[in-house]
């Protein structure tokens, strides 16, 4: 298999994991209890725990108890989430009736707080809080609809992969 292949074969893989999580999480709406919900997704999904995230070859994911889906628990600072930004971050908010997927790449923030006096390239610092990742990015809901963002982010990609896959024959 040449490089062109394996990128192509990964990043399917990685959708079919994703959407293997969106199933989990739905599944199991009402569970009110993040640990639980944890339990079951690594029941299918390989998931290893560093620090507060949660992460595979695919996906990383950080997950928040809150009552409702309009939340401002602090996720995550910055300079963590730079390690985990070339992938997909998400972000599991575990509420009382249902459970929310929030895509929270650098790019889904629309600000980070206010202890990031001085941010530059070189220096680091800060958090974002749930209140800070975009619920709509390009009009579509990040929180029901996040296969879609993901997948339109790497669409076009895909689809060159499989015409190189197709004229090879």
């Amino acid at each position: 298999m040449n490089y062109t292949e394996k990128i192509y074969f990964w990043k399917l893989q990685m959708w079919n994991t994703i959407n293997s999580l969106i199933k989990i999480v739905s599944d199991n709406n009402g569970i009110n209890d993040k640990e639980k919900l944890i339990a079951k997704l690594k029941e299918s999904i390989f998931l290893e725990k560093k620090r507060s995230v949660y992460t595979n070859e695919y996906f990383s994911i950080r997950f928040s108890k809150a009552q409702t889906f309009n939340f401002s628990n602090t996720i995550l600072s910055l300079s963590v989430l730079k390690e985990y930004d070339n992938n997909p971050f998400i972000v599991c908010v575990v509420c009382p009736d249902k459970n929310y997927l929030l895509l929270s790449n650098t790019t889904f923030l629309k600000k980070i707080s206010h202890s990031s006096h001085n941010l530059s390239i070189n220096n680091i610092k800060g958090s974002f809080n749930g209140s800070d990742i975009f619920k709509i990015y390009d009009k579509i809901e990040n929180s029901s609809k996040i296969a879609l963002i993901i997948l339109k982010n790497y669409s076009s990609y895909i689809k060159l992969l499989a015409l190189i896959l197709i004229f090879k024959g």
